[in-house]
């Protein structure tokens, strides 16, 4: 008996600690991981002659060197995620007095990290270095990195375009006096965790809106600051990195273009030629994956009614001014592939009113047009607009006009007049707008417009595709109501993946 009970007991204690098992708690979650942001060295020295030296940023997460106020050195990468070298240029110091400079280094939730940058005193007392670009305005030509390729062989490599719209392009323009930067319109600065997104997304070629007018380091000659000049490359280089093809332009720039009048016609091309010999000078380096635009969307400032002969002709100047500006400058860019637009990226105006520049490089233009049709589902903010669009959703309020006819029409007319005679074309913009407010009516309003939506992006990208077109999918950077937005910008991540998926489907389909 008292061995049974000493069994029991045994058998009582192995229950009891199996039940003690049972009631463990769980171990505590893993917390997220902290943000991290190391810098070294935190300071450096150079000579009076300037130089280059480097800083290794250590990084979890996103970071950025805030620069605005340095007049004499400038780091080559102003904003990354993870870690990163940079390199630190210093420019000579022309004045026979030591200098200083802090830079910070931010990352969110964090205490900035302080870069001292310490130079030696100059020799002499010389005129400060201005922040403008020295360049040979001519180069003998040079093939080297150029492909044989007719534009028309490029074109069939691009694929699938997206736009960096709203952010290089950002440019506040009051009375002829031009300011912002690249954050004035509410985007963040572009960084290359974006574009890499972008990237893997499945785009392959990457459209950069520009302005230069509000980054002038001398507004009398028209010279473009070196500083914004390199801004600019980061971001083509961002691109680069990930081989895909890059479109620069300059964009609508405060509106001084849109003045195509006989009486302004000369003023306006020595300006354009003034900005594009620095701009084609200090890219000319670049090899074929680099395509150069013009200008953009020129029509006559407050009117979009039908252009006349006179507009018409003074566009047609502005397209042969920065074609013969960019030969000129020689090098590569005697070989450079180039845009070229026809008058406000009309479709109709452009088949019947556009005349392609003389060019002394065979087979090297493209055409650029842009597409958001109908207006009151693509572009139409103000109510009555439409919500759907397409055979499918003809029972909804979809527009009697700008339905898949007008698609096929339109593209085929761009086939037909440029495509079929060796001569591509750029869909340079299209999209439609994403009506989020119409999720707060409830019940299948939004479901609809959502489904037409994304049927109208994935039917007008196979369309152009199919033609033989380029098309380059607008993204403003918004992803609220109202918005053309596809990417959080902050970090690259996908954020509109029904319609991501529409416009990569397209581009699957045989």
């Amino acid at each position: 008996m008292m061995k049974r009970l000493i069994w029991m007991g045994l058998i009582g204690w192995g229950l009891l600690g199996f039940a003690c098992d049972d009631k463990k708690e769980a171990p505590d979650p893993e917390p997220e991981e902290k943000v991290v942001l190391q810098a070294s060295p935190l300071q450096l020295s150079f000579e009076a002659e300037g130089g280059v030296q480097e800083v290794s940023i250590t990084s979890n997460g996103v970071w950025q060197i805030d620069f605005s106020g340095s007049a004499w050195a400038r780091p080559n990468i102003s904003s990354g995620q993870g870690n990163a070298l940079v390199r630190i240029t210093a420019d000579p110091n022309a004045t026979t007095q030591a200098r200083s400079l802090s830079l910070s280094i931010k990352a969110a939730g964090l205490d900035a990290l302080v870069l001292e940058l310490q130079q030696a005193a100059g020799e002499e007392a010389e005129e400060p270095v201005a922040d403008v670009f020295q360049f040979e305005p001519t180069l003998e030509p040079d093939q080297t990195g150029m492909r044989d390729l007719t534009a028309l062989e490029l074109s069939e490599l691009m694929g699938l375009g997206w736009n960096l719209g709203n952010s290089l392009e950002a440019i506040v323009a009051s009375n002829g006096v031009y300011s912002g930067g690249e954050g004035s319109w509410g985007n963040p600065v572009t960084t290359k965790a974006l574009i890499d997104g972008v990237k893997a997304a499945g785009f392959n070629t990457l459209r950069i809106p520009v302005s230069w007018s509000h980054k002038l380091a001398d507004r009398d000659n028209m010279l473009i600051s070196l500083s914004w000049l390199q801004r600019v490359e980061e971001v083509v280089n961002y691109a680069l990195d990930n081989d895909m093809f890059v479109k620069i332009n300059v964009h609508w720039d405060g509106g001084w273009l849109d003045h195509p009048l006989y009486d302004q016609q000369e003023a306006l091309n020595t300006r354009l030629a003034a900005y594009w010999q620095q701009i084609a000078a200090y890219f000319r380096d670049y090899d074929d994956r680099l395509l150069f635009a013009g200008t953009n969307e020129v029509h006559l400032e407050g009117s979009y009614a039908d252009p006349s002969a006179e507009h018409l002709a003074v566009q047609n100047s502005f397209n042969q001014t920065f074609v013969e500006t960019v030969r000129a400058t020689g090098g590569r860019n005697a070989y450079r592939h180039l845009v070229v637009q026809g008058f406000n990226t009309n479709i109709s105006h452009t088949v019947n009113g556009f005349v392609l520049p003389a060019d002394e490089a065979a087979d090297k233009l493209f055409v650029e047009v842009h597409y958001y049709d109908p207006y009151e589902f693509a572009l139409k903010e103000d109510q009555p607009y439409d919500t759907q669009w397409g055979a499918s959703f003809a029972g909804g309020d979809v527009s009697s006009w700008g339905q898949e006819a007008w698609v096929e029409e339109a593209f085929g007319m761009m086939k037909t007049a440029f495509v079929d005679k060796g001569v591509p074309v750029i869909i340079g913009e299209y999209g439609a707008l994403h009506r989020t407010d119409l999720q707060s009516l409830g019940g299948e309003t939004y479901a609809q417009h959502k489904a037409a939506r994304e049927f109208y992006l994935e039917y007008v990208t196979r369309s152009a595709l199919e033609k033989g077109l380029v098309p380059v999918y607008w993204d403003n950077g918004h992803l609220g109501n109202n918005g053309f937005g596809l990417f959080d910008r902050s970090n690259g991540e996908v954020e509109d993946q029904g319609a991501v998926d529409a416009l990569v489907r397209a581009k699957l389909v045989e």
